[in-house]
């Protein structure tokens, strides 16, 4: 039961946008779609809704093949970027409008209007209308017109993105919340990685129309298959450094040069490599010698962040927690654990291992 797509395509006349992707959303699984612009996430949440034509393969929703049947007919609500309330109407009116027009009884879609309300904390702006409301109170009403269908799966498109920071952090806490309380599977399209950690139970990150990898955020997070998805989640992002196999270790000249062992299957004598590494996993020592720069630091209160830069223009970021730290335009080099050490073939960019 579910979600599960199987060989689905899309195409736009002769462009194909998605390629013949394969994926099982378990039932009651928040599972969000994460990837840059352009990359096919929000087709693909419109073709599970029946917004968008499926070109090939087959679409079920709790065992039931909806391929080719209408966006009403699926069980699904959808959660847009933009509310799409009216404005002329309350907010329980904007909540219990789909219902009203299908015909349910007034009494009963009081009673999920009602429902809804206490689940989104809605009970004291049920009279108002949209106008009167701020942006996280907008979004909140736009779900509760979602809840109030008690779809089997909720589909959310980059629900955030119109609100500022601080009421983003706000509507994650909520919309994780509103997961724990009814327990429905839930499909979540963000370009926000922070919100694809937070939020989800499984990450599909996608590329070019295609699946890279699928898992829950710290397997992505500590185990990625390939640069791309390695760089993609966890924020900052890796640090990537070129290097080359020697004596069956790996050399990188901005790392100090010293060599890095590592028990991965490495490929031949003189290959270039990529090694990977967190910021929080390094450390950045004043040294004369040292090949690397202290460009910039970030100060964030309890965190700071350097940015250093190398003799040939190569970029490093590290966090660190000390206020003893090396001046702005020191000379340093960096130390770390080589178990913390990621490694991925320069050509293929897939990892090693």
């Amino acid at each position: 039961m579910g979600v599960t797509l199987r060989q689905v395509k899309k195409s736009f006349g002769d462009v194909d946008v998605i390629h013949g992707v394969d994926l099982d959303v378990a039932e009651g699984e928040f599972c969000v779609f994460v990837g840059p612009s352009g990359c096919g996430k929000s087709t693909l949440l419109r073709m599970i809704a029946g917004l968008e034509q499926t070109s090939a393969g087959r679409i079920e929703i709790n065992g039931r093949d909806v391929t080719d049947l209408d966006p009403a007919e699926r069980g699904v609500a959808m959660v847009f970027q933009t509310y799409a309330l009216y404005p002329h109407m309350t907010v329980a009116e904007n909540m219990g409008f789909g219902l009203k027009m299908n015909g349910v009884p007034r009494e009963e879609i009081a009673a999920k209007v009602a429902e809804a309300a206490r689940i989104l904390k809605l009970e004291q702006l049920l009279d108002r209308k949209p106008k009167a409301l701020s942006g996280g109170q907008r979004q909140r009403v736009a779900i509760g017109r979602a809840i109030v269908r008690g779809p089997e799966v909720f589909l959310f498109d980059e629900p955030l993105s119109n609100l500022d920071a601080e009421l983003r952090v706000e509507m994650r806490v909520e919309i994780a919340r509103l997961h724990k309380e009814i327990g429905a599977t839930m499909i979540y399209v963000t370009h926000d990685q922070v919100e694809a950690m937070t939020l989800a139970d499984k990450i599909v990150v996608l590329r070019a129309g295609r699946i890279e990898q699928v898992g829950s955020p710290m397997d992505l997070y500590r185990d990625p298959d390939n640069r791309f998805v390695a760089g993609f989640i966890g924020s900052p992002s890796m640090n990537f450094v070129e290097a080359e196999v020697r004596g069956g270790a790996v050399v990188a000249p901005v790392l100090s040069g010293r060599p890095i062992p590592t028990s991965v299957r490495l490929p031949s004598e003189g290959s270039k490599v990529l090694v990977g590494l967190r910021p929080q996993h390094l450390s950045v020592q004043e040294d004369p010698d040292g090949s690397l720069v202290l460009d910039i630091r970030e100060r964030l209160g309890g965190v700071a962040y350097d940015y250093l830069m190398g003799p040939s223009g190569e970029k490093l970021i590290v966090e660190t927690r000390s206020d003893e730290a090396a001046p702005e335009g020191a000379r340093v080099r960096v130390d770390f654990d080589p178990a913390d050490a990621l490694f991925f073939d320069a050509q293929t960019e897939k990892r090693l291992r």
